[in-house]
């Protein structure tokens, strides 16, 4: 018996070196279970992994280049639509009439200015760094001002809870959604709204597109040969769908017959279809998140057990930089408290 209680006082006594690791953040030792490496800081609140090391970015230069690629093949098909668009629609909307062709040329300057303006704001600027702070020594850090920080192992430096670190662009970003390789730069804080906005910009300017150029091609397409259209149009039915094989002949028919310009405002037409898809799906995407008060990333992070954030159409008030006197008089009809009649 008493061997076995002195067992017992030397196993709660004796300590382990290697169960004591200092904190990053403010340099206080603490002591914990070697089985738990990862462990947060009493003091300033900072998370520590004793296991974690310094890291290099690998293949940094080839998504550097991809990502340059990427975006010079977008400018390339951004300048193509716009001066394509000019030389194939413009004279047959002006050979229609003189006003009508001044009123779409202004708004086809209208709209490539802002796209490529946007463009070049969402690419260049920076997506977002996060704050400064005094870490690294007890007397500088003040209580709780690590609350939830870790360490990057990257950049060498604190990394905010809201942060993440950009594999791509080698620099932590906070808020970050994603990084983009279209624009070769990442969506984080300062650059998110220009990226919402260069969307719609986009898909505004792919729909007038659309219109102008269907509009256009009407006016130059050859005319149609049919052979069962006028049949369907007396009533017989049971030729429909031979009517509707006839159409899609005489169109391929007539297509052979296309001018330089007409394949032109058949390649705009095919092509900001299809970008109006894309583009619609992924602006629907961002709204969603904004709307839930999170990022793509925080989505991510959400799955593995986070807080969910709050669903509240203010989000996107205040995401587009609406001021708060605003904000209290609009109703929240999806997230209004819950009021109980004593």
């Amino acid at each position: 018996m008493v061997d076995s209680n002195l067992n017992k006082e030397h196993l709660v006594t004796v300590v382990s070196e290697d169960r004591e690791t200092p904190c990053w953040g403010c340099g206080l030792r603490h002591l914990h279970p070697p089985n738990a490496p990862v462990f947060k800081c009493s003091w300033c609140g900072a998370i520590t992994d004793k296991y974690e090391s310094k890291c290099e970015h690998k293949n940094y230069w080839w998504r550097h280049m991809r990502d340059r690629c990427f975006v010079c093949v977008l400018i390339g098909f951004i300048l193509f639509v716009i001066c394509g668009g000019v030389w194939a629609v413009y004279p047959v909307i002006f050979s229609i009439s003189f006003f009508c062709g001044i009123f779409h040329l202004t708004i086809t300057g209208i709209l490539s200015i802002t796209t490529v303006l946007l463009f070049t704001l969402t690419a260049l600027r920076s997506a977002g760094t996060p704050p400064l702070i005094e870490w690294g020594s007890n007397p500088a850090v003040g209580k709780k001002q690590l609350e939830n920080y870790t360490f990057c192992r990257y950049c060498s430096k604190p990394k905010s809870p809201r942060t993440h670190h950009c594999h791509t662009c080698g620099i932590c970003v906070l808020d970050m959604d994603h990084h983009c390789p279209f624009i070769g730069n990442c969506v984080g804080a300062a650059n998110h709204q220009h990226f919402i906005a260069f969307l719609i910009s986009v898909l505004v300017s792919a729909m007038y597109v659309t219109i102008i150029s269907a509009y256009a091609a009407l006016h130059i397409w050859p005319p149609l040969t049919y052979r069962y259209l006028d049949h369907f149009r007396a009533g017989d039915r049971s030729l429909a769908w031979r009517a509707l094989q006839d159409v899609a002949i005489a169109l391929a028919s007539s297509a052979v017959l296309l001018s330089t310009r007409g394949l032109v405002l058949v390649y705009l037409f095919v092509s900001s279809i299809s970008l109006e898809i894309g583009i619609s799906v992924l602006l629907w995407q961002q709204l969603c998140y904004i709307y839930e008060g999170q990022t793509y990333l925080s989505s991510l992070s959400m799955r593995g057990g986070d807080e969910a954030g709050e669903k509240d159409c203010k989000n996107l008030f205040r995401f587009f930089g609406c001021p708060y006197p605003v904000l209290r008089f609009l109703p929240n009809f999806w997230n209004s408290p819950k009021r109980h009649e004593k």
